[in-house]
């Protein structure tokens, strides 16, 4: 069975970090791009990050620009796994986490980088994050 596992949520203070991860069962991320979304409830799901989504390059990354660089994206190849680190988290940063995957080939053909959540197919059961004041 494909599937996705994220983990790594939690509750922090602001200011604090913490790092999420993606992992796959059942394939590799190889010739994937692996986007990271986030949902509060009673709004659509935004796309926040994502790593081998620009035209098709792996590694390659691209953010959200409300994200002012304070979350990084990146990949353990041998194991498999991609990493969101997020640092000075902020109360509007409380969301459910998603990892979700799109075809390499879709990201060559998007036009552009790929963190539309729209394009994904691919989706783990989400992580809760949560960020006091």
């Amino acid at each position: 069975e494909v599937q996705l596992v994220e983990s790594g949520g939690g509750l922090v203070q602001a200011g604090g970090s913490l790092r999420l991860s993606c992992v796959p069962s059942g394939f590799t991320f190889d010739d994937y791009a692996v986007g990271w979304s986030r949902q509060v409830p009673g709004k659509e799901r935004e796309g926040v990050s994502c790593i081998s989504c620009k035209d098709g390059i792996k590694d390659s990354t691209y953010y959200s620009h409300s994200l002012k660089g304070r979350f990084t994206n990146s990949s353990d190849n041998a194991e498999n796994t991609v990493y969101l680190q997020m640092n000075s988290l902020k109360p509007e940063d409380t969301a459910v986490y998603y990892c979700a995957t799109a075809r390499a080939s879709v990201s060559a053909l998007y036009g552009g980088p790929l963190l539309n959540p729209d394009e994904y197919g691919t989706w783990g059961q989400g992580t809760q994050v949560t960020v006091s004041s």
